[in-house]
């Protein structure tokens, strides 16, 4: 547990992610938030009043002016990993970016941590030197993990003057003539560290998402890794299917005034070949009462869409045979050559780049074969035209059904914040001044945010003692 007088630091604290993470696990607020960013540190005010704020960068803060003599129990940083990730891709990146992890020292060096945990992509590990490649700075591929290496050094066992990277790290830390915390640096702060990758999902998020996580503690206690609660056989993970809010209805992709991109249609129509025609089991809606509207076709001429909310004895008055729909969904992916992936799996890492994520519903009705429906063989190239009619014949537990009608819609912010492990109550929507948050302010916060259900379990693991939690990593 926290020890007496002994305070909790979330650096780069976003909209809270690992603060309500910390404070699940702890059972008590965070101390102290910090984030140059006013409207992430707003949100974070919205479900932290009690913390203190500082909206300023991290460098700007004196560790030793805002813990006014307090030891610090827990220092939490997540710097930017925008210019380490691998989605960035080949584009040039910043020196000072990269570097802001050195601030992690900083606090070490200035105030008495005792436990400092950090959270980064897995590409952190690479971090290294740039190198000027025509005009522009890219990561060095002869040095990767350089700065790295000596990251950990410096925390550790200690730095030596003479490493290529001692410089850069004294400027940052603001130590370039100051000899007394330069010896601090060469002995090392003496810091027993470990770090692992770690995927959401293990741990009860509705996200595959997988992040780099350090703990590095000088109370001589044990670092202890929490063992995962999810993806075994009693505990499932949460799919995607979990997050979704099936009362949100979908649009047709037919008849719409602006019609959808051509590279739209073609990831539609190769999920539906391959979450719906190809699949033995595709996902269903799990409750027909949560579908919007039902899909029927009484003849081969005729079809209608029915709301959900008009009676069942007026469904069925109308439909020959007792037409019923089945619905099914799987989740498209707005990113490079990806179509998406089945309801049944977590959802793929969320970004802060926009929502790129988006629910797919094929209706299908019982196939009577008078229709005229589209061979379950020929491509699916029928979305493009505007004869929504018996798209395609598919086969579910050995009975024929066409398709009739496709919708799409994209995911919202608040069943992206669910798949990332918020807290159903968590205030999303609005600022402290009551003003609506935009839609890309919301998913602009969630994809930043670290998923809470990992700090939490590693609060939980490092400062509660419960046998359930152990399995020590030296």
């Amino acid at each position: 547990m926290l020890k007496p007088n002994e305070i909790v630091v979330d650096n780069f604290a976003g909209g809270g992610g690992a603060s309500i993470g910390i404070q699940l696990g702890l059972n008590r607020h965070v101390d102290i938030a910090i984030n140059h960013d006013p409207a992430a540190i707003d949100m974070h005010k919205m479900n932290h009043p009690e913390t203190k704020h500082y909206c300023e960068s991290v460098w700007d803060v004196d560790p030793i002016e805002v813990c006014a003599g307090r030891p610090v129990g827990l220092a939490w940083f997540s710097p930017d990993c925008k210019h380490f990730s691998k989605a960035k891709g080949n584009r040039p990146v910043d020196k000072n970016i990269r570097g802001l992890a050195w601030v992690t020292i900083r606090w070490a060096l200035l105030v008495p941590v005792r436990v400092l945990m950090l959270e980064n992509v897995e590409e952190f590990k690479t971090w290294g030197p740039l190198t000027k490649m025509n005009g522009q700075y890219r990561p060095c591929p002869k040095r990767k993990g350089r700065t790295f290496k000596a990251f950990i050094s410096a925390l550790t066992t200690g730095l030596s003057p003479k490493h290529p990277d001692w410089l850069e790290l004294c400027r940052a830390i603001g130590i370039e003539h100051n000899l007394q915390s330069k010896l601090k640096i060469f002995k090392g702060l003496g810091y027993d560290l470990a770090h692992r990758l770690i995927k959401a999902n293990d741990f009860g998020a509705g996200t595959s998402r997988e992040r780099f996580f350090m703990i590095a503690r000088n109370d001589n206690q044990k670092i202890v890794w929490p063992l995962p609660s999810h993806g075994t056989h009693h505990t499932p993970y949460i799919t995607a299917a979990d997050s979704v809010d099936w009362a949100i209805p979908v649009t047709s992709i037919f008849g719409r005034r602006r019609l959808l991109a051509s590279k739209t249609l073609e990831r539609i129509a190769k999920g539906i070949e391959k979450y719906v025609i190809n699949n033995e089991n595709p996902f269903l809606v799990p409750e027909i009462a949560q579908v919007p509207f039902i899909t029927e076709c009484a003849n081969s001429s005729s079809q209608r869409n029915i709301l959900i909310d008009e009676s069942l004895r007026t469904i069925t008055s109308h439909a020959k045979a007792g037409n019923f729909a089945l619905v099914t969904s799987h989740v498209i992916k707005f990113r490079n050559n990806n179509i998406g992936h089945s309801m049944n799996d977590p959802l793929h890492t969320i970004s802060a780049g926009g929502n790129h994520f988006g629910e797919v519903r094929a209706f299908l009705i019982s196939y009577y074969g008078t229709s005229g429906a589209q061979n379950i063989e020929a491509p699916l190239n029928a979305i493009t035209t505007k004869d929504r009619h018996g798209l395609v014949i598919v086969k579910i537990n050995g009975e024929d059904y066409q398709i009739v009608d496709i919708g799409l819609r994209m995911f919202q912010p608040h069943e992206l914040f669910k798949a990332q492990g918020f807290p159903y109550d968590y205030k999303i929507s609005h600022d402290t001044q009551g003003n609506k948050l935009t839609k890309e302010n919301q998913v602009a916060k969630v994809g930043n945010s670290v998923s809470p259900v990992i700090p939490e379990a590693l609060v939980k693991a490092n400062f509660v003692e419960n046998k359930v939690f152990q399995n020590r990593a030296a």
